[in-house]
């Protein structure tokens, strides 16, 4: 079975860069974007099945990014991420097209589970491989 393109968009580097080289290492093609308008360049040049979401970043912060990335790219499934148990944000990021949001620091096996349900519903949906 093809692997997922994976997102990984988070402003903590070192987060960031953990979690895409435990996802290369299992055979994904994983990239990174520290920043919303980063992410949503980079969505603009290549194409990802899913995408790891952090809610809180500075600026543009992870729901603002959501409502744009489903505006522009509405087949890419979104695993929102938060530091912060915001049941609020969590709901509201869900009602706007998320797939899942997951609590950090997260398990590495949840997140790969909720990174096989989200390709899985993509590839269902019509939108992917």
């Amino acid at each position: 079975m093809e692997q997922a393109r994976i997102l990984v968009v988070d402003d903590e580097r070192d987060y960031n860069e953990t979690i895409v080289k435990r996802l290369r290492r299992r055979g994904f093609e994983a990239e990174t974007a520290l920043s919303g308008p980063e992410a949503l360049e980079l969505l603009g040049r290549k194409s990802f099945d899913v995408a790891l979401l952090d809610i809180m970043m500075p600026g543009m912060d992870g729901i603002e990014v959501l409502r744009e990335l489903k505006k522009r790219t509405p087949e890419v499934e979104v695993i929102l991420l938060t530091g912060h148990a915001s049941v609020e944000s969590g709901v509201l990021g869900m009602s706007i097209g998320a797939n899942s949001y997951l609590l950090k620091p997260v398990d590495f096996d949840e997140l790969l589970a909720a990174i096989g349900q989200a390709y899985e519903r993509k590839r269902l949906s019509g939108g992917g491989a």
